[in-house]
């Protein structure tokens, strides 16, 4: 049932296009589990052919126009990653505006301890469980679902949706959305979905690098020739005792960037040792281990000197050993994306999910986006984000999960925000149409 409030804040039409979200809201739930059963998880990203066939198949009864653009291999290429980086991009084009709706499609690879099988979607009452369910795949569901009640209702938009759905997000060295920015292939503004269901008004985020370290040693029989090999795990304890005494010396890098209103102190910097591998049985000697290390760095920080921090910190640690450093993951930060249509994408999420003027904060987050590279590949500065993350949501965790009632509210914010019905009088481009046309 639409309250009375809704129909009033945005018109009769629109609130038929809500009532349909709630009939429809079956579909979502469909589109859902089928995303998730298509493994997207980077590393190695090797499933995105797969999606971008499935989001045809979707996309294909909303009247959306798709198109794939491959990210050229030269590109993306680093430890840990295979298959065609495809992007789909499913568009609608009556000469409105452009609203760029913006996904990542990739995961993280399933972590050790799920009770449900995370390839599988599992439904708990309201509670939808899987691998991706709430980053990101059930804001694409949500999107879905919105512009499906628009077309059964013939809602009239404000905005042609053009859906970017992007490769590379989670761990890339060249993320989809920054080829298809690079390319000139985005257009109007955009809504970022890889945020929360919270009433944030978002004011920014950190960057991230990873550094592949692979140090070579030299096999052996581990029994009968140990002096003549050379122990690659044992020789890279120096490296890994030199980048934990690094760790707590970058931990005290503070960012002006507003924290979230829970948080208990300022955004740090951040050095991780994220994965090791090394070794292949008892009876040899470890010719090659392979660290993963996760630099976190805030906007007020110099990339290049924070790499050269590390690789510094790694080569005077290793003296003599034959040890290799390669950047196999990059996302800039971003920079402060506020614009012109955030109050009225605030009073859209405000219709979705019941929030009040008073409930909406602005902060920023250590946590990181490839919209960094938007901004600088297009100027670009705002960006508007929203999602489905909450603090119960277990993302990038065994039990990711999302429910049906936010994906539902989501919905109906993005509905709203598309209808030309809602808040016209906060809409940068229909006060535009109306001066030019006083």
């Amino acid at each position: 049932m639409i309250s009375q409030d809704k129909a009033d804040r945005g018109g009769v039409n629109l609130a038929h296009g809500l009532a349909a979200i709630d009939r429809l809201s079956a579909t979502a739930v469909h589109d859902l589990q089928r995303m998730v059963a298509v493994d997207t998880s980077f590393p190695p990203g090797a499933g995105y052919d797969d999606f971008a066939d499935l989001m045809h198949q979707i996309a294909a009864p909303l009247a959306l126009e798709c198109e794939r653009i491959i990210v050229p291999e030269e590109l993306w290429r680093a430890p840990g990653a295979c298959g065609r980086r495809t992007n789909l991009i499913a568009r609608r084009r009556s000469g409105r505006p452009v609203l760029g709706l913006y996904f990542h499609v990739d995961t993280v690879p399933a972590a050790p301890g799920w009770t449900t099988d995370p390839l599988q979607l599992t439904c708990e009452g309201d509670r939808l469980v899987g691998l991706g369910a709430a980053d990101m795949k059930g804001s694409i569901a949500a999107a879905l679902l919105a512009l499906r009640a628009a077309q059964q209702t013939g809602l009239s938009l404000a905005y042609d949706p053009m859906l970017l759905l992007c490769t590379d997000e989670e761990a890339g060295l060249y993320p989809g959305v920054r080829y298809l920015a690079e390319q000139g292939r985005l257009e109007g503004h955009i809504l970022n979905f890889n945020g929360s269901a919270m009433p944030r008004i978002w004011a920014g985020c950190f960057g991230l690098f990873t550094l592949t370290v692979r140090v070579h040693g030299k096999p052996a029989h581990a029994g009968e020739q140990r002096s003549a090999g050379v122990n690659a795990i044992e020789a890279a304890l120096p490296i890994l005792n030199a980048v934990a005494a690094l760790k707590p010396v970058i931990a005290q890098r503070t960012s002006a960037l507003p924290p979230a209103p829970q948080a208990s102190g300022p955004l740090a910097a951040s050095l991780d040792i994220s994965a090791i591998h090394g070794g292949q049985c008892g009876g040899q000697i470890p010719s090659l281990v392979e660290l993963l290390l996760c630099r976190r760095y805030a906007p007020e920080e110099d990339f290049i000197g924070a790499r050269s921090e590390i690789e510094t910190a790694i080569k005077q640690a290793a003296g003599s050993l034959d040890v290799e450093i390669i950047l196999s993951g990059h996302l800039a930060p971003t920079s402060d994306p506020g614009g012109p249509h955030w109050p009225r994408w605030q009073q859209a999420l405000s219709l979705g999910f019941g929030y009040a003027p008073d409930d909406f904060a602005r902060w920023g987050a250590s946590g990181c986006s490839d919209f960094g590279w938007v901004q600088q590949a297009t100027g670009l500065q705002e960006v508007l984000l929203t999602g489905l993350g909450k603090p119960d949501s277990c993302i990038h965790a065994p039990g990711e999960s999302t429910t049906l009632t936010d994906i539902v509210a989501l919905a109906k914010s993005l509905l709203a925000y598309l209808s030309a019905e809602f808040c016209p009088e906060l809409s940068p481009e229909a006060m535009t149409l109306k001066k030019d046309f006083a």
